[in-house]
């Protein structure tokens, strides 16, 4: 229900853009012709269809390429020969790697695809691609050879880059380059590129055969990230097409047969790692060692600086964790009777749950107190863990003695600048400390580590397909990867690895991590497939080294066909289009260009970027008061996790202006580094958008920047189906999801401290299972920026009635305010339709429709009322002739009373007219709804009849149970609260 002046100025704005339109019918037209020509000329100009060269120009660019070789030639063996080059080429013969070379080569020479395993420190990611090149030059093809190197993550691609460009005696950018994501190095005489998996499958959306290119290097492929295994089905396929590509696949671990098998039988080389040799201290080891006791009490990580609810989920459970159910058979066979009493009761309370932040800080002492010269690297499970730690080594008096020991972080979203560091030397007598995720197991090397420190988990995605919910929690590694990070301190002297959980705990690791493919909600992936005109979806996947279950390939399909970017046959819309060439999740790409067409970009770049890194809100366990009540002052009580965020990252770039950002954050418990990785982001975004031809530039799309109530829906445009129902009770609040029921809202969010939400919805971007459903961040929405801006919406059986999500949302609201809404929300998707054609068109054009719009989010008030959500038995469904006043009970007249009035409506009239036959035929008249009973014999029959046929659309029941009245009347309660939730009528 929206107030009668609201309807009629938007129905007048509504008329206004009709008129208009009528006399501009042929744009739209114009507009299509002329943009799928401009798409065919892109897709000339990125290389689609490009034409043969003449004969004359082919000559000229061979003799070009000729004297190219030879520069390069020339060039390769005077750095050879030189004193700096020969030092260089004495290391690398030094390498194991060096040993293969010549079986490395020939095996390539003769064999499409090669499978390459080798331990750590052999030289396999910096040789192999060497060696290849190498023979090129010297064979005079150096400048028509193109490798490229794939690797998993941005640092291990620069780092890598860097190193071998350093080995041939050159700059980076010249025969060697590095491409990652909005960042690179490379020149015209580039040969040898390593870069990120996903920059080679965004090469693949523009070039489907590689032309040019004559080997591809897969390094790292026994990680199984869902980009390595999408790309080996890629090119698995391109290989028949390509018979002079070269395809090398490079592992780090033994697995080389699984890769080999899948290529037909490629042969498999091993090359021997070149490590001294490493010690276990498995934690029974590490007790008996250093002395230290374990207690109850001296387990529980603290958090400090993060949030409640991790130490909460600490606490003593009822119900085991998968962390601890894993290992539990294994704990109860263990026999530590070789171990003293004191190391024994230690064992008896180890939490398997605890990453143990006090046991690192304790070997950390040990290390530096007792041993021998040499860096540590912890692994840590992700972010959260490595602040905290790092905070509270930071306040020992010897861990965080800056003269003493060196205290370093990587991790993944960390600028590319400050993950460096970590491979630089400290000065003489300080000790390197770096704590890292398991991204320091293989894609990097960091040369001086002696000693390691191994928590023996890793943060891990799985994803519950039957609930269609992904988990990001701490699990178990493999045996592979314990191997990997243990081989990690043996790269310069003999190394020593302490694991922080017992031999037996190890022992039942899994043999290898299980594939990101089989673990992971499928969205991207699916988008990619079609982007790469690859057929049919579930086709494609099932050719995978694992397929993944069918059913999480269908929740795929079925939300990219919810959100728009896919048709009804699984075809590429034009949304989808966009959305492929954006490299975020499809809901935040689709909430980037919603910001980008409504001129609201500015804000909506805060809000991606801050869900595409950390919640950048501290909560120090002691302050915890202080740092809510901070936050909530970034709320201004509008109901928004992210409208939050827009108003602390703007309050921050204020206060860098005035020098002052630093005071800034340390007054409202924000994270600088978080600030700043989000500022980062936002510039990428915003090349990414011009770089697709949405923007042209920053101006023109931040008119509405300050709309608060557009942001709103840009929000909801973007993280929909992402919807949890509202309901407001006396005391507290109750929140269901279409797919978990009863959720609950995460401690850190801002709505989480109200006690009632005047929003009859929220949308969030994200769910987490721990032992019940949070919702992390929410914003608060109403019915109109739901219906406008959430998915399709059809009409229900009656006049006003329109459903969304298949059903499971329903909306009853009088017929012509209903026909408003269908109206505003088809013109509204063709506007968008238009400008994704054509990005230069100017959507002001359209400023009537807009108007409305714009008039009918900011003015909802969220005045429609709860409707108990009915689902009719299909016995209800079949109707009588005759008997209907019977069967609504004496009581019909008295429910639908009852009902309404504890709804908060005005009691229902009726109106009876006499029928020919005698007979009386009476409607039920409430809140500008019509219900019209059976003819009856007499007119108090008739108005019964007519109360249960409104009791029956209510409900769903022919005649209300006593128990259905009370559940009603429970949640229909008139109180000062507005009462809203799945199911409305306006």
């Amino acid at each position: 229900m929206i107030p009668m002046g609201l309807q009629r100025m938007v129905d007048s704005h509504l008329r206004a853009h009709f008129s208009r339109k009528a006399v501009n019918k042929d744009s739209f037209a114009r507009d299509a012709f002329s943009m799928s020509n401009a798409g065919q000329s892109l897709l000339i100009d990125e290389g689609f269809d490009e034409q043969e060269e003449p004969s004359t120009q082919s000559v000229i660019a061979e003799r070009i390429r000729r004297r190219r070789s030879l520069h390069m030639r020339n060039k390769q063996l005077d750095w050879q020969e030189s004193p700096e080059g020969q030092k260089m080429l004495e290391f690398r013969k030094s390498l194991p790697s060096y040993k293969e070379r010549d079986t490395l080569l020939n095996a390539i020479s003769q064999h499409q695809v090669v499978v390459v395993s080798g331990e750590t420190g052999c030289g396999k990611t910096t040789q192999l691609p060497q060696y290849i090149l190498e023979s090129e030059i010297e064979a005079d093809g150096g400048a028509a050879c193109s490798i490229i190197c794939t690797q998993p993550r941005r640092i291990s691609a620069m780092a890598v880059a860097e190193r071998v460009a350093a080995e041939r005696g050159e700059k980076i950018g010249e025969s060697v380059g590095y491409k990652v994501r909005l960042e690179g190095m490379k020149g015209r005489d580039t040969r040898l590129l390593f870069c990120t998996t996903g920059i080679l499958l965004r090469r693949l959306l523009v070039d489907r055969n590689l032309k040019g290119t004559t080997h591809v290097i897969v390094d790292e492929i026994h990680e199984r990230g869902m980009n390595e295994d999408f790309l080996l089905i890629v090119l698995k396929d391109l290989l028949p097409r390509r018979p002079e590509l070269r395809l090398i696949l490079m592992s780090a671990t033994l697995n080389a047969e699984l890769f080999s098998s899948y290529f037909g039988g490629a042969p498999m080389i091993h090359i021997p790692g070149f490590t001294y040799p490493v010690r276990s201290h498995f934690l029974e080891n590490i007790l008996e060692m250093t002395g230290y006791r374990l207690t109850p009490y001296n387990q529980i990580d603290n958090y400090g600086q993060e949030k409640m609810w991790k130490m909460q989920k600490q606490a003593l459970r009822k119900r085991k964790t998968q962390i601890a159910s894993a290992v539990e058979e294994a704990l109860v066979a263990a026999d530590f009777k070789d171990y003293s009493p004191r190391v024994r009761d230690s064992l008896m309370c180890w939490n398997p749950d605890s990453i143990g932040f006090n046991l690192i800080e304790h070997v950390l002492c040990h290390i530096c107190r007792k041993e021998r010269p040499g860096a540590v690297l912890v692994f840590m499970t992700g972010w959260d863990d490595i602040n905290s730690l790092k905070d509270q080594l930071q306040a020992h008096p010897l861990l965080g003695d800056p003269s003493r020991v060196l205290l370093l972080a990587c991790h993944g979203s960390m600028p590319s600048a400050e993950q460096k560091l970590i491979f630089d030397k400290p000065e003489d007598g300080v000790r390197k400390i770096v704590l890292a995720t398991n991204m320091a197991e293989t894609s990097i090397t960091i040369n001086d580590v002696v000693f390691v420190v191994d928590c023996g988990k890793a943060k891990e995605t799985s994803y519950d397909a039957l609930n269609n919910t992904p988990c990001l929690l701490p699990s178990w590694i493999s045996k592979a990867s314990a191997r990997q990070r243990k081989g990690r301190a043996g790269r310069v002297q003999p190394g020593e690895c302490y694991h922080l959980y017992p031999r037996c705990v190890h022992d039942a690791f899994a043999d290898y991590q299980l594939p990101e493919l089989l673990r992971t909600p499928l969205q991207s992936l699916c988008l990619q497939i079609k982007s790469l005109q690859l057929g049919s979806i579930s086709e494609f996947l099932s050719k995978a080294l694992q397929a993944p279950e069918p059913l999480s390939v269908q929740n795929a399909i079925e939300y990219l066909k919810m959100i728009g970017a896919l048709d009804e046959r699984e075809n590429l819309t034009l949304l989808g289009r966009n959305l492929s060439m954006l490299p975020v999740e499809p809901k935040l790409g689709k909430m980037l260009i919603f910001g980008a067409i409504f001129n609201c970009l500015d804000p909506v770049m805060t809000i991606v970027a801050g869900l595409s890194v950390r919640d950048p809100f501290l909560m120090p366990f002691d302050k915890k008061d202080l740092a809510e009540s901070a936050k909530a002052q970034f709320s201004a009580r509008d109901f928004s996790d992210h409208l939050a965020l827009v108003r602390a990252f703007e309050g921050w770039k204020d206060a860098e202006r005035g020098q002052s950002g630093y005071e800034y954050c340390w007054r409202n418990f924000l994270s600088v580094q978080t600030l700043k990785a989000i500022d980062s982001l936002r510039k990428q975004f915003l090349y990414l958008l011009k770089d697709v031809g949405l923007v042209e530039n920053i101006e023109s799309c931040n008119g509405w920047s300050r709309d608060e109530h557009l942001i709103r829906a840009v929000i909801c445009a973007g993280l929909f189906p992402g919807i949890c129902s509202v309901v407001n009770k006396e005391k507290s609040i109750s929140l269901k999801t279409m797919e978990d029921g009863a959720v609950l809202l995460h401690s850190s969010s801002v709505n989480a401290q109200e006690t009632k939400i005047p929003f009859p919805w929220i949308v969030f971007n994200e769910k987490m299972k721990v032992n019940s459903v949070f919702l992390r961040d929410s914003t608060g929405v109403s019915d109109s920026v739901v219906l406008l801006f959430g998915g399709h919406i059809s009409r229900g059986g009656l006049d006003g009635h329109m459903k969304m999500l298949s059903g499971y949302l329903e909306f009853f609201m009088k017929p012509e305010l209903a026909a408003t809404y269908l109206s505003m929300k088809r013109e509204l998707d063709e506007l968008v339709q238009r400008k994704l054609l054509n990005p230069k068109l100017d959507i002001q054009c359209h400023e009537d429709l807009l108007r409305a719009v714009r008039l009918l989010v900011s003015e909802d008030q969220c005045e429609g009322r709860f409707v108990f959500g009915r689902q009719i038995s299909t016995s209800s469904k079949k109707t009588k002739s005759s008997g209907l006043a019977n069967e609504g009970g004496d009581n019909a007249k008295s429910h639908l009373q009852t009902l309404l009035g504890r709804a908060g409506h005005q009691p229902p009239s009726y109106k009876t007219n006499q029928l020919k036959n005698n007979k009386f035929r009476s409607t039920v008249v409430f809140n500008g709804l019509n219900f019209v009973g059976q003819p009856c014999g007499s007119k108090k029959e008739a108005e019964k009849a007519a109360a249960a046929e409104a009791l029956t659309w209510l409900t769903g029941e022919r005649q209300p149970s006593e128990k259905t009245v009370e559940y009603m009347s429970a949640i229909l309660k008139k109180s000062k609260k507005k009462q809203q939730s799945t199911a409305r009528w306006k």
